[in-house]
């Protein structure tokens, strides 16, 4: 047994509660609030219980629909009774359309406002999902274009652009991330050497600190990824853990400076999923025949460097997007490149405990509640399946309904909010009742 994993297996007491990388947010929101990208702790677990175990055959009943999303991935974001997401629109007064962020009433189901962002995007429309904390809302257009604006009205209160005012590297596919906010200042990944990170003072915009990057290896381009940063505290250092075209880099919080660099999980193409953590390890996958891997952040000097406790290769496990989630000892997702054969991985040892054939056709984008794993395939498949690390069980799978403004794949995750799944397909939003009490 190597001197990393006996570390982990001494200095980890598994089965505790979930960690709380978010804790911002805990103290802000309430348990039925959704007001970031993968929830109040950006790890994809809902905390809602009382939730439906099964479901009919054509799935739980539908409540309501919407449409006039516009094109987009972009999911969707919940506080105080107001639904945020982004899409490509028609612009005021004109044909052209312009990428906007976008809120609803939920009692109402009406739109309360959009604020126009940036151009639209000529392949799929926006990926951001807004932030919302105290009164503002903070979007990523995928030029570039951020935008803050006052959640009420829509007004736009300062803006900055990650290209020309950072110097960033927007990837092939374009910027994706969804921001964090975070000790008053709101992060984000401009990408490249000289701005691979930044903080900026969340109300004014003003820059705090520019992260630049060494090199941390040949592997991938010096760009901005397709993924989110989370917060991990570790090695007696808080520091924001992103995943970069050029691979998993650690950030301190406090200055800006860079940590460390992990080079491994990077590809030639895209690293797209969002990292999950517990304390000072930190799980990561990439697809394009790469693999995933387990690291635990180090003290080195006068901060913080990672070691690897192992990888598994791309036949193992791949995580193309969608993403994973940590319940208590066990790492759930989807695995395969643009595939989501449903997968459960002992996070202290690597081990696949179970991988099964998927019941949903391309990617899966998961989501766990009270539970259970909901996989949202492209093909508009939901399954619902319990979060077992002992066996596989299936419990529930059903089609979304087809309608005609459900363009390209489907690729918005799901969310959960007061005993409610919300699930986007470019236009059109459909909201279900899961509540089973």
């Amino acid at each position: 047994m190597s001197r990393a994993i006996r570390s982990y297996l001494l200095g980890e007491v598994f089965g505790l509660a979930l960690c709380l990388i978010g804790s911002t947010y805990h103290s802000a929101a309430q348990a039925a609030d959704w007001p970031q990208w993968r929830g109040p702790n950006r790890d994809g677990i809902c905390s809602e219980t009382g939730l439906l175990d099964s479901w009919p055959e054509d799935g739980p009943k539908l409540l309501w629909e919407i449409t006039g999303l516009g094109e987009g991935y972009s999911t969707v974001t919940i506080l105080n009774g107001k639904l945020y997401t982004m899409g490509d629109l028609p612009a005021q007064g004109s044909g052209a359309k312009s990428q906007c962020a976008i809120a609803y009433d939920l009692a109402t189901r009406e739109q309360r406002w959009r604020a126009e962002v940036g151009p639209p995007h000529s392949d799929g429309g926006p990926r951001c999902a807004p932030t919302v904390m105290d009164g503002l809302v903070y979007a990523l257009g995928t030029s570039g274009d951020l935008i803050c604006a006052d959640a009420e009205t829509g007004k736009i209160i300062w803006r900055k652009n990650l290209v020309r005012d950072f110097g960033g590297k927007n990837p092939g596919w374009k910027y994706s991330e969804s921001l964090l906010v975070d000790e008053g200042k709101l992060l984000c990944t401009p990408g490249g050497r000289s701005a691979v990170m930044v903080a900026l003072d969340r109300k004014t915009g003003e820059l705090i600190w520019k992260c630049s990057a060494p090199d941390i290896g040949p592997r991938g381009k010096d760009e901005a990824g397709y993924s989110s940063i989370i917060v991990v505290e570790a090695a007696g250092t808080r520091q924001y853990v992103q995943l970069t075209n050029k691979g998993l880099i650690g950030v301190a919080a406090k200055d800006g400076t860079f940590l460390w660099g992990y080079n491994r999980i990077a590809n030639r193409t895209a690293s797209i999923p969002t990292p999950v953590t517990r304390g000072e390890y930190v799980f990561c996958s990439t697809a394009y025949r790469t693999g995933a891997a387990l690291l635990r952040v180090v003290a080195a000097g006068n901060g913080a460097n990672v070691e690897e406790i192992y990888f598994l290769d791309d036949r193992t496990f791949q995580n193309h997007h969608g993403g994973f989630v940590r319940i208590g000892d066990y790492i759930y997702g989807g695995h395969g490149h643009n595939r989501g054969e449903p997968t459960c991985i002992e996070m202290k040892t690597g081990k696949v405990m179970w991988q099964e054939a998927q019941p949903g056709g391309g990617s899966a984008a998961v989501l766990y509640a009270d539970g259970h794993l909901y996989f949202r395939y492209q093909n508009n498949v939901m399954a619902l399946i319990e979060a077992n690390p002992q066996r596989y069980h299936l419990k529930s799978t059903f089609n979304l309904p087809k309608r005609s403004g459900m363009s390209g794949p489907g690729w918005a995750h799901p969310v959960i909010s007061d005993g409610k799944m919300y699930i986007r397909h470019a236009d059109v939003l459909l909201c279900y009742d899961v509540n089973g009490r």
